[in-house]
């Protein structure tokens, strides 16, 4: 069975809850207090961010971890 790469669904995650709130990689990026080009490589897939930085993201959504993770993806 073929699962998708965990970075993946994060990043995927990320944008699906930036994009629900009009919001551009850079504002978020500014509002997490994390770079431009980080959040595009998180959104990507290519990074392996760590569980402080998917808080500030969340915060930055406006969103608890909860929230964040039970969409369906992370099973």
């Amino acid at each position: 069975m073929y699962t998708v790469d965990v970075k993946l669904k994060i990043g995927q995650r990320i944008k699906e809850l930036r994009e629900q709130i009009n919001m551009s990689q850079k504002d978020l990026a500014y509002a997490a207090d994390l770079d431009r080009s980080y959040i595009a490589s998180i959104e990507n897939g290519q990074r392996n961010v760590s569980i402080i930085n998917i808080e500030k993201i969340a915060t930055a959504l406006n969103v608890t971890l909860k929230e964040f993770f039970n969409n369906g993806s992370f099973k």
